[in-house]
């Protein structure tokens, strides 16, 4: 299978913040904020695998500064890492005052995918094409993110069965 550029898939998606985006101290809503960065990563999951892809995960969900209704939010997202079906997207959120210009930094985000056949199952993907520096600093970053996920996957499902095997006894 040919692979594919980051580049290739990359998105920005752009979204004005609007009064029904406000929580109760009237900033834009984490929950919104959580609809974009999946909305903009399924974008370029999709875009890569040309398929229906899903979400598996969301690790790193680090909210770091408010977004404010009226700003203006980029959500900025791109390709990680993929594997044989599976694939990481970072998103980058930054908010803009329209009144003032001034930009700030808000959120990031990591998500895993799967893309899937015709009939749900997973499917391969193109491998990613690494052309710079940076690139091969994400893939790194990625497959440790990927390690620490399966083995906490891992040490959950042992812990489950161990309390169910508790319940029974």
């Amino acid at each position: 299978m040919k692979g594919k550029t980051k580049r290739e898939s990359q998105t920005v998606l752009t979204q004005r913040m609007l009064p029904q985006d406000a929580n109760p101290a009237g900033n834009v809503h984490g929950g919104v904020t959580l609809k974009y960065i999946d909305l903009a990563a399924a974008t370029v999951a999709m875009r890569h695998c040309r398929s229906n892809a899903v979400t598996v995960s969301i690790d790193r969900m680090d909210f770091l500064k408010p977004v404010f209704v009226g700003e203006v939010v980029n959500f900025k997202a791109s390709l990680n890492y993929t594997g044989s079906s599976s694939m990481e997207v970072g998103v980058r959120v930054e908010s803009e005052n329209m009144f003032t210009g001034e930009k700030r930094y808000c959120a990031s985000a990591y998500l895993s995918f799967v893309a899937l056949d015709p009939n749900g199952k997973p499917r391969e993907i193109p491998p990613l094409i690494l052309e710079t520096d940076e690139d091969h600093r994400r893939w790194k970053e990625a497959e440790a993110r990927r390690t620490l996920r399966k083995t906490e996957r891992k040490r959950e499902r042992e812990s489950q069965q161990r309390a169910v095997g508790r319940t029974t006894e």
